[in-house]
């Protein structure tokens, strides 16, 4: 039973320095501290679950969610196990430094190399706030798209109210 957990504990340890190595939104080789209040590994579909209080930290880089999902290739041959996918659900929180960015889930797609926030998604820079529907930040090209919810835009009938499903941006001047 130890064995078995220990080459479970080892397996994480690889897919989830695989994640944060490879991306540079992380730090490569500091350490990482994954803490949830349980874990569920189904090797034959390639993913682990994390539930409850989820809470994955490295160097300055924090991601907080009720639940978290890792999608990964299966060893084969010469080749390694990679992340194909990192899936966040419930009270999503990504912090890196004074950055932070929150939403109702996040999607990580190691191909592509991009994080998507949705759900109500907001980034905060300081005192600076972006909110919409989406925030897509490509980690290769360093720009991210914001995306509102279009359709739902409504106006009072008075004119005076707020227009909703909108990118709205609130900038503090330095």
């Amino acid at each position: 039973m130890i064995n078995k957990y220990l080459k479970y504990s080892l397996l994480f340890a690889f897919l989830f320095i695989g994640f944060f190595c490879n991306t540079p939104l992380f730090a490569a080789g500091a350490p990482i501290t994954i803490e949830a209040d349980h874990m569920t590994s189904l090797e034959k579909d390639n993913n682990v679950l994390f539930k409850g209080n989820v809470d994955a930290a490295q160097a300055d880089v924090r991601i907080r969610s009720d639940a978290m999902t890792v999608y990964y290739t299966a060893a084969e041959g010469d080749r390694k196990q990679e992340v194909k996918r990192l899936k966040c659900v419930g009270n999503v929180e990504v912090t890196k430094g004074e950055w932070l960015g929150t939403g109702k889930t996040m999607n990580y797609l190691a191909k592509d190399r991009k994080v998507i926030l949705s759900g109500d998604a907001k980034a905060w820079q300081g005192t600076n706030l972006i909110t919409g529907s989406t925030i897509i930040y490509y980690l290769d090209e360093g720009r991210s798209e914001v995306v509102g919810n279009r359709p739902a835009a409504t106006v009072a009938g008075d004119g005076k109210g707020k227009k909703t499903g909108r990118v709205r941006a609130t900038l503090t001047p330095q």
